[in-house]
Parts: structure tokens; sequence; C-alpha cells
């Protein structure tokens, strides 16, 4: 993923707030809305909640390696944030990325399968 492919503004993570549409679960939340440009815009909040500097980079580094494995399984042209939750911190690798990938099963974010 380059730079240019991830949400930095503030302005573009409210807008997908109050304009997107979500999907909830107990690992985290996303949201997410069309671009209308050829790749998927990321980003990622964790809240000082849910722990030091040391913790919330582990949760984001562990958010970031979930969506980089399944991004062939992503449709493009879409602007998603994940909101990581309190279980993000202790939980466990696998169930995280069944939680994405449910959520995002949720949103019709998921390509169809052909074979």
């Amino acid at each position: 993923m380059n730079v240019r492919d991830t949400l930095k503004k503030n302005s573009e993570f409210r807008r997908l707030y109050k304009r997107g549409k979500s999907a909830v679960n107990s690992y985290m939340a996303v949201y997410c809305r069309r671009n209308g440009g050829p790749v998927n815009r990321l980003g990622y909040t964790v809240s000082v909640k849910l722990g030091h500097a040391v913790v919330r980079n582990r949760v984001r580094r562990r958010l970031r390696e979930i969506v980089r494995l399944n991004a062939p399984r992503l449709k493009t042209g879409w602007d998603i944030v994940l909101v990581a939750r309190r279980r993000c911190v202790d939980g466990d690798y696998h169930k995280m990325e069944a939680a994405f990938l449910r959520a995002c099963g949720e949103l019709g974010l998921l390509r169809e399968e052909n074979a």
C-alpha cells in the first residue's frame, strides 16, 4: 500500500463516520464509503483508552497486517476506516481476522468467489 492510499485528514474520517456504512463487532468497527477511485484508501483509529503508545501501535500493526493479507479479497474503490475496540489489545489474531472478514462481508466489500 502506498502513502497516497491512506486516509490522513480529520475531514476524511468524519465524512466516513457521518455518511458511510458501518459494521460493528466485538473486535472492531468498520466504516466504508465509495471513493470513485481505482484503489482502496484505508484509515485506522486506535483510541488512547486502549493503552499507551506501544499497545496502540501493536494493535495498529496487527490491523494493517490483516488488511494487507486480505487485500486481494476486497473490492476496489472504497474508503475504509477500522476502529479498534478493547478486545483487539489481547485478542487472538485469527479471531480478529475472522471478525474483519465478517464485517467486510456485511458491508459487501468482499469480492465474489468464482471457483
